[in-house]
């Protein structure tokens, strides 16, 4: 396969994750106790939405089509999102584990807008690059406010009291079941 159809496996993955973000934003915002983390992501949908477009550009401009390809990580780190909105935490706490599940899909978008970016560059395709690095510049940003308006919330949620412990959902029993499969499986080439 040559580089320009793996940029445009990524392209499409990346729009995949793009449009599903669409969707799982406002629940976030919805969901979020914390004024300001409200305020990032009604904010960061709106970029989303902007990204989109840009996406749509990118294709465009190689003559192809965006869909395509569903984004198996994206729905995987989404998923995230909707565990910490269904946590039974309070406050402070609640809105710690938003953040992180926030700061995932953002990583998670920022590494491959790097991978798209790094491709395109090679391929010579300077105004790909260009719409790429905006989208790119988006993400990082949305991090960093992300990471900045956490810092308070982290610090409150510090001096919160502990809950007692509550029996586990099914789905945290599940989880668990899968994490000690996937810390068996890797335990032979820990060694």
């Amino acid at each position: 396969m040559a580089l320009k159809e793996v940029l445009i496996d990524e392209l499409r993955d990346m729009y995949s994750a793009e449009n599903q973000l669409v969707k799982a934003l406002p629940k976030l915002a919805k969901g979020a106790k914390n004024p300001k983390l409200k305020q990032l992501f009604a904010a960061h949908l709106e970029e989303t939405k902007g990204q989109v477009e840009r996406l749509k550009k990118v294709f465009l401009e190689l003559g192809e089509k965006p869909t395509g390809q569903h984004c198996n990580g994206m729905e995987g780190v989404i998923e995230e999102g909707k565990d910490a909105l269904e946590k039974d935490e309070e406050g402070a706490s609640f809105d710690s584990g938003l953040i992180g599940a926030a700061l995932r899909t953002e990583h998670y978008e920022i590494a491959g807008y790097e991978a798209c970016i790094s491709m395109a560059t090679t391929l010579g395709l300077a105004k790909v690059a260009k719409l790429l690095n905006s989208n790119l510049k988006e993400e990082l940003n949305a991090a960093k406010k992300i990471t900045a308006a956490g810092g308070p919330i982290m610090k409150q949620s510090a001096s919160e009291p502990e809950e007692p412990k509550k029996p586990k959902t099914g789905k945290e029993k599940y989880s668990a079941k899968k994490s000690k499969e996937d810390e068996a499986k890797a335990a032979p080439d820990l060694n």
